[in-house]
């Protein structure tokens, strides 16, 4: 028997995939390499099924000989292993991004005599409709929780932006750019207390009570199905923070981030220029660990947020406070710093990734952002939050729309200069059109 292998992601199956299976059955025995979810995950989007189960659906298919993973895009590993007699593939790939993936598929193939064989195209089939739709029936708590850790599980960084209502959520839930023939986008959302406070125009000073701060994060949930962390300040006092793990859980948020300063919330980028007090490692270590005691599922993450380099006490202390919430119970690390230059957060990631016990590493670049993604991957960051970017450009639209309207004593300047189409915004809305 000669051997056939063809590489899918498997993640929607639909009559196009079945076809193609059928049409290599015919030449031999089919080998299916079922890209991995670090694949997926690297240029299309979230795997909706773990690499796992999507292995099992498309074992029991008929006509399938055996499944591999394919942990490439790239097929160059596998067919030099295999030495396939064909290799199959519908007819879309001719052109677009897999176009090179197809001429190197050509060329390997060559080397032992092997065919590439072409299978036409199934119409009317879209997996972008499919994806939508999806989307619309939207998502468990449970599942939701679970995704920001199964991220980390696949992706070398993950990429979070804020969100401060139901409409900036469907932004971080729908953008996405087509680069190098890759697919880019969000993978989750950041609900700031400084953005939610300053949508409320109230001051960043924990203020706005936590069943307010609930009310934002319900708007969010009910649009989208990305990860959220929530912003959790200081996390109060540690008896009351047990009941905030509690019931973010069972909302199905991922992750709280807490800092470890005590008193009056000031924001952090103002440093020394006002008074902040920095909490004990003891107590806020304590608060950590009653923390996770109280969780139900092994899903929610506790992230600790350390203060020392913007309260100048040092890179020595921030260190040692690093590697006592991580005894402590701490899922993920966030360094801050509030200088122009990323050096200070390059320097800590040095020392961090020396430790024998390491969690995911979270940075926030908002004062230093001319540092690239692909420097802080090169550095150990896991994550990058980009913090109030949303809400920083919509103020100042919204004023120059505002005093637009006031100047030319109508809308027309605003509506062709800073406005949006009401049809665009109204489709970006579920049910809106």
């Amino acid at each position: 028997m000669k051997t056939v292998y063809l590489a899918m992601s498997a993640d929607i199956i639909h009559n196009g995939h079945i076809n193609v299976i059928q049409e290599a059955s015919k030449l031999g025995e089919v080998i299916v390499g079922v890209l991995t979810d670090e694949v997926i995950a690297s240029y299309k989007r979230f795997p909706l099924l773990p690499y796992e189960q999507r292995k099992i659906i498309i074992e029991n298919i008929k006509g399938v000989k055996k499944v591999i993973p394919q942990k490439t895009l790239d097929y160059e590993e596998n067919l030099v292993a295999l030495k396939p007699d064909y290799v199959v593939h519908g007819d879309d790939w001719k052109a677009g991004p897999q176009k090179q993936i197809r001429q190197k598929v050509i060329e390997i193939l060559k080397k032992w005599g092997g065919e590439l064989i072409e299978v036409k195209y199934t119409e009317g089939v879209s997996i972008s409709k499919l994806d939508a739709a999806l989307q619309q029936i939207g998502t468990t708590p449970q599942i939701r929780m679970g995704r920001l850790r199964r991220l980390l599980d696949m992706k070398p960084l993950v990429r979070i932006l804020e969100a401060h209502n139901g409409l900036t959520g469907l932004i971080v839930e729908k953008t996405k750019v087509e680069k190098d023939g890759q697919i880019r986008e969000f993978d989750g959302m950041w609900v700031s207390s400084l953005c939610d406070s300053t949508a409320k125009g109230k001051p960043d000073i924990e203020l706005v009570d936590f069943t307010s701060r609930l009310n934002t994060v319900n708007d969010i949930l009910e649009v989208t199905t990305k990860p959220i962390i929530l912003d959790g300040d200081t996390g109060g006092q540690v008896e009351h923070f047990v009941y905030t793990v509690r019931s973010l859980e069972r909302l199905g948020v991922s992750a709280i981030i807490i800092e470890d300063k005590v008193g009056l919330k000031k924001n952090s980028l103002f440093g020394n220029e006002v008074e902040q007090t920095q909490d004990s490692v003891e107590n806020f270590c304590r608060k950590i660990s009653e923390g996770k005691k109280v969780q139900v599922t092994d899903d929610f993450m506790i992230i600790a947020r350390i203060e020392s380099l913007i309260l100048k006490a040092g890179m020595d202390d921030a260190i040692k406070r690093a590697k006592a919430y991580i005894e402590a119970g701490a899922d993920a690390i966030m360094i801050h710093s509030k200088e122009k230059s990323p050096q200070e957060i390059f320097e800590f990631c040095s020392k961090y990734n020396e430790f024998e016990k390491r969690v995911p590493l979270v940075v926030v670049p908002s004062s230093y952002c001319q540092v690239t993604e692909t420097e802080l991957m090169e550095k150990g960051v896991n994550i990058v939050i980009y913090a109030n970017h949303l809400i920083r450009s919509a103020y100042p639209a919204m004023v120059n729309t505002a005093k637009s309207i006031l100047e030319n004593e109508r809308a027309l300047e605003a509506s062709e200069k800073y406005c949006m189409p009401i049809k665009e915004i109204l489709t970006l809305i579920p049910g809106g059109k």
